[in-house]
């Protein structure tokens, strides 16, 4: 093993010691680096909570039932989570700088298209062209974040996950003036005005580029950056199976299509889990997800992100029923919710210093789970945004912890990789939350909906107290390659 490749994988992000990672010198500043890639992501993360308030005016405007415009939601979360991994690939050859753009532009594009659809098909293709470039925008955000040293990582990832709580707890403030203001395209159209704010990222161009996997040898990952077709097909039809079965009730899905998806998922299954054995350097490979503790990692964030956005989709209609206001009312009250998040992007990096990731991540999944079950059990608008205030330091907090852990998992030369695997799990999480309290909802009592989603984060807590590994312990870059180089 080459002295550059062991260098590469002595950082750590959460030392098991305590004791922070020595720093590069002449590395970028985490702190600057980070305000630039927070401001880059507030527009999509905003798009997330925005549109709810809108959904009801969206209805009738392209006169559609209300349940179907639950795919507007839907449609963003899946092709953001599905872009998370292709965007990693894309690492293998591309600088982070390039990815963003890309990603940026069709976000961009993706949401004009959403805000002048004259159809109700044509938004949700415009939010899944969306999506997906906030998926790929996101990942070229952690990539160029998660390469900084030692405490520079934790500051801007930090950083990065105060604005992008703070930002989805607003949408619906902002949703719903803009909404009551503007209407509803234009609330489909705020995420466009991420083009205009890649100008800022132009200063730090060369430290995205600097930082990023485009500096390395040009071979990654076991392979020369060929994408695997068929696994990201099979991983595309499993995430979005799953999505519409927990979805399929509160939109009316006709029986015989639900158990044609519920078939086409479970064959996806299977064929992720033979692509997985058969094709080690593939779309998803054995060797990262094998990695002592990845898989704990992504499912812990994944339920804590369910959590979190489970109770996004709903505590806005829960305050005005408790308040008898509107759009607007609601989202005023959440922002002390919101603003709770920058509280826990400053507190992560002092808690890390003191206990180990798999710690703080328990404590962020317990906060998560009193928060959801605050909102299920009491009425009134306080206990709903003290909930609230709960899961969102959940998410902010298991964000940065979360992601920042990612890299100390596996080998080096994986780390891009890993990382878009592990945001796919945590955005596919916030996907699940969503649709599963959704589908309760037409089934059971909101509140037994939101006691249930409880069970989600709470799963989390458990695999954070029970499946503890050393970080310090990560696997040579060469190791469990599927064939030699």
């Amino acid at each position: 093993m080459s002295q550059h490749t062991r260098q590469g994988t002595t950082p750590q992000t959460i030392p098991p010691g305590g004791a922070p990672a020595p720093e590069r010198t002449g590395a970028p500043d985490g702190r600057r680096l980070g305000l630039t890639l927070g401001m880059l992501v507030l527009p999509m993360y905003v798009a997330l909570g925005a549109p709810s308030v809108a959904l009801p005016a969206i209805g009738r405007a392209l006169a559609v039932p209300f349940g179907a415009t639950a795919w507007i939601l839907a449609a963003w979360s899946l092709t953001s989570a599905l872009a998370m991994p292709v965007a990693g690939r894309l690492l293998v050859r591309w600088s982070p700088f390039q990815v963003l753009v890309a990603g940026v532009v069709a976000l961009a594009a993706g949401s004009a298209l959403a805000g002048a659809g004259p159809a109700l098909s044509v938004v949700i293709v415009g939010r899944l062209i969306g999506g997906a470039g906030a998926g790929a925008t996101v990942i070229a955000v952690f990539a160029a974040a998660t390469a900084l040293p030692g405490r520079q990582r934790i500051r801007a990832l930090g950083i990065i996950a105060a604005a992008s709580a703070t930002a989805s707890g607003c949408g619906t403030l902002l949703g719903g003036a803009v909404t009551a203001w503007l209407g509803w395209r234009a609330v489909l159209a705020i995420p466009a005005l991420a083009l205009p704010l890649l100008l800022a990222a132009l200063p730090s161009r060369r430290a995205l580029t600097r930082s990023g996997s485009g500096s390395g040898s040009g071979e990654r990952n076991g392979s020369t950056g060929r994408l695997d077709i068929v696994g990201a097909a099979v991983l595309s039809v499993l995430a979005g199976s799953l999505i519409t079965l927990l979805q399929a009730h509160s939109v009316g899905l006709p029986a015989p299509v639900t158990l044609v998806v519920a078939a086409a998922g479970a064959l996806a299954a299977v064929g992720l889990w033979w692509r997985v054995r058969s094709t080690p350097d593939g779309f998803v490979p054995r060797r990262v997800i094998a990695s002592r503790g990845f898989l704990a990692a992504g499912l812990i964030g994944g339920t804590v992100f369910a959590g979190y956005y489970g109770v996004l989709f709903r505590a806005p209609s829960l305050i005005e029923q408790a308040t008898g206001g509107g759009p607007l009312e609601a989202g005023v009250l959440l922002v002390p919710a919101a603003a709770c998040s920058v509280l826990a992007g400053r507190l992560v990096g002092t808690l890390t210093d003191r206990f180990t990731g798999w710690q703080v991540s328990a404590g962020l999944a317990a906060l998560t789970v009193v928060g959801v079950l605050v909102v299920a059990l009491f009425t009134g608008p306080i206990p709903i945004v003290l909930g609230m205030a709960l899961t969102v330091c959940g998410f902010a907090g298991a964000q940065a912890v979360l992601v920042g852990l990612a890299p100390d998992l596996v080998a080096a030369d994986d780390r891009d990789t890993a990382q878009s695997l592990l945001n796919f799990m945590n955005a596919l999480g916030g996907g699940i939350g969503p649709a599963a309290v959704a589908g309760l909802s037409g089934i059971v009592p909101v509140p037994v909906a939101l006691a249930a989603l409880a069970a989600l984060p709470l799963a989390g807590l458990v695999l954070s107290l029970t499946r503890r590994p050393t970080v310090g312990r990560r696997p040579a870059p060469d190791a469990m390659r599927g064939s030699p180089r």
